[in-house]
């Protein structure tokens, strides 16, 4: 097997699905969010709540992943987590993280940055008990999460350990060690392709409380 992957450079598509306008946007980004992050529930896109999160720790170095945005409001963007995770960690020695959601299909792209901190225990506690049995089953037993595992065998093993044991029990508690991060946005930025790879690109920035709407060069 060639270990070479093919010629890249001339694999490209044209953007033709849509425009965006300085006139046409809701002055509150949060507004302007929820008008396209509807657009795509309505397509029924794959998982439209998917989103990538980056962070950094506490020299610099990042990481990104997807997960599952679980509440949108102008407060704030929540998602859930072991708080001893990667993310867990690089969010205590450094709060400012950014999220990424991209709808190829509409061929849009939202990121939102700011500063991230935990979202009241009761509201984790009421989300972690909405989650289906297995996933609070899981949330238990992968702990510390991104840490080292021998085997497949042995996590497998371990849930079903702790199902055997819950079997029957009204109620699981939440694990300490998880819960609930919202991002309190400072920045936006919508994302639109366009022909040529003039692409629109509006973002707004808070500033002495007060969103501030402005084009991007693409």
């Amino acid at each position: 097997m060639s270990d070479m992957i093919k010629d890249l450079s001339e694999l490209r598509m044209s953007y033709q699905k849509g425009e965006l306008h300085e006139d046409q946007v809701n002055a509150d980004p949060h507004e302007q969010f929820l008008l396209w992050f509807n657009h795509a529930l309505e397509a029924q896109l794959h998982e439209p709540y998917a989103m990538s999160l980056a962070t950094a720790n506490a020299q610099g170095r990042p990481h990104v992943r997807t997960v599952l945005l679980r509440g949108a409001a102008a407060a704030g963007y929540d998602f859930y987590s072991n708080y001893d995770s990667q993310k867990g960690n690089d969010l205590a020695e450094n709060p400012y993280a950014e999220l990424l959601f991209y709808w190829q299909e509409q061929e849009r792209q939202i990121r939102v940055s700011g500063r991230v901190v935990k979202i009241p225990e009761q509201e984790s506690t009421d989300y972690y008990h909405k989650r289906p049995r297995d996933s609070q089953i899981a949330a238990h037993i992968s702990t510390p999460q991104s840490g080292v595992i021998a085997s497949r065998e042995e996590l497998q093993q371990r849930f079903q350990k702790l199902h055997d044991n819950v079997e029957g029990k009204d109620m699981l508690a939440k694990p300490e060690f998880w819960g609930g991060y919202r991002l309190e946005p400072d920045y936006y930025e919508f994302w639109q392709g366009r022909p040529n790879r003039l692409h629109d690109r509006l973002s707004y920035e808070k500033r002495e409380g007060q969103w501030v709407l402005q084009r991007l060069m693409p």
